[in-house]
């Protein structure tokens, strides 16, 4: 299989820095050891699609490593690091992705590693599995199973299955405690930000931000932003999480409202037109608007191209758009995931705990497909406690365990006296 990637050349750098995000993850780096000696996935083939990073190459190694045959794409055409995509290459993973890729390349490369024949996916918002269940059928009846990484991925899933048309069992990895709560909370938190940060060199103390969504990504970021000293707008469709929101300190508002006096609006619903034309009207001049949900559906950005009387690209990753009252808004990372698109993703920390759960739920399907029926299916629990375990050791924190005294009362009927 032919690889595509950018420069071959870039491969020592990305070899530096996928050197120095593996200090950082102690979980996998323990569990990559011991698929070395196991190889758990020997014969294997596993297709994925996810952003190249320095963290992604660490659980590409490390499913290497476990004996799979392992080839990668992109799952966004601006967050692939080129020289991780080059170092890969060298260590003899074919990996399919270049940074700033076409929409025709995109959709090329998702090609190429499902024409690798997948006994496995891993995919970071369903295409994989999509074009499996849509174009490449016939390819089906080699896969034993599959992982996703993303709320999006995890609905698009569920929805193929409620339908009756998803033909293996997948695992939503994403669903799992030790990736959902840290992941998306603390990395997306701190990476949002961070994409923010580097694309506009913008202040954030004293601006209002306006978080849409307020799920485990939104708490996550309107949390990080307050602590700067932002003022906190989130907008919720659920009221359950609209007053959560308000009880950790958040003003919450209608869009309408809330396009009105926001600086800085970040996407996070996993749905469609989270800002649309209406808002942009009501927008300040010299709004920022960006996404962290997995696509960029979530701004109408047709809406606002055909709004524009001009657009110009004023910084990298910040296009400027003119409206025809002269009004100025400014699109981030074009609309993309700006944490990936502007900086580096999240923190190889939390990625530790989510590559562990990915690597983890792979050495599950092999040993427990044949009696996993096509669904959506939640990693075991005892396996999203073993790597909070693993990851506390190597913080070298302790906790508590219960007596037998303590258990047997827990797991009795009978009131205590």
């Amino acid at each position: 299989m032919n690889y595509d990637i950018k420069d071959i050349n870039l491969a020592p750098n990305g070899a530096l820095r996928a050197e120095w995000a593996e200090r950082e993850m102690p979980v996998l780096r323990d569990i990559k050891t011991r698929f070395k000696q196991e190889k758990p996935l020997k014969g294997i083939k596993i297709s994925g699609c996810l952003h190249i990073t320095a963290e992604t190459a660490n659980l590409a190694h490390t499913l290497k490593d476990g004996g799979a045959d392992l080839s990668l794409c992109a799952s966004n055409p601006l967050s692939t690091q080129d020289d991780i995509a080059a170092h890969l290459v060298a260590s003899g993973i074919p990996i399919f992705a270049i940074k700033g890729e076409d929409p025709d390349t995109y959709y090329r490369h998702i090609e190429a590693v499902v024409n690798h024949g997948p006994n496995i996916t891993v995919d970071d918002g369903a295409d994989v599995v999509a074009l499996l269940h849509s174009e490449k059928q016939d390819l089906i009846k080699n896969v034993i199973g599959g992982m996703e990484e993303t709320t999006t991925g995890v609905i698009r899933l569920k929805a193929l299955h409620n339908q009756g048309k998803l033909r293996y069992p997948i695992i939503a990895v994403n669903d799992s405690d030790t990736k959902h709560m840290f992941d998306n909370r603390y990395g997306t938190g701190q990476s949002s930000l961070d994409g923010i940060i580097r694309a506009t060199n913008i202040l954030i103390t004293g601006k209002t931000i306006v978080t849409i969504g307020y799920g485990w990504c939104g708490k996550g970021f309107a949390s990080r932003a307050k602590g700067m000293g932002a003022h906190t707008v989130v907008c919720e469709v659920d009221p359950v999480r609209a007053l959560e929101a308000v009880m950790d300190g958040h003003t919450v508002l209608e869009m309408n409202d809330a396009s009105k006096v926001g600086d800085i609006f970040l996407t996070v619903t996993g749905g469609i037109n989270a800002i649309d034309k209406s808002h942009f009207r009501n927008m300040k001049d010299g709004a920022i608007v960006a996404n962290s949900g997995h696509f960029n559906v979530e701004i109408n950005i047709d809406a606002l191209k055909k709004m524009s009387e001009s657009k110009r690209k004023v910084r990298p990753y910040v296009e400027e758009h003119t409206l025809e009252n002269g009004k100025k808004i400014f699109l981030l990372g074009e609309g993309r995931l700006i944490n990936l698109t502007a900086a580096e993703g999240h923190p190889p920390s939390v990625m530790d705990m989510s590559f562990a759960n990915q690597a983890l739920a792979g050495e599950y399907i092999v040993a427990n497909y044949k009696n996993m029926e096509p669904g959506v299916h939640i990693l075991p629990n005892e396996i999203d406690s073993e790597i909070a375990r693993l990851k506390l050791h190597a913080m070298g924190m302790t906790f508590d365990e219960l007596t037998e005294e303590q258990e047997t009362y827990l797991n009795s009927w009978e009131i205590g006296t």
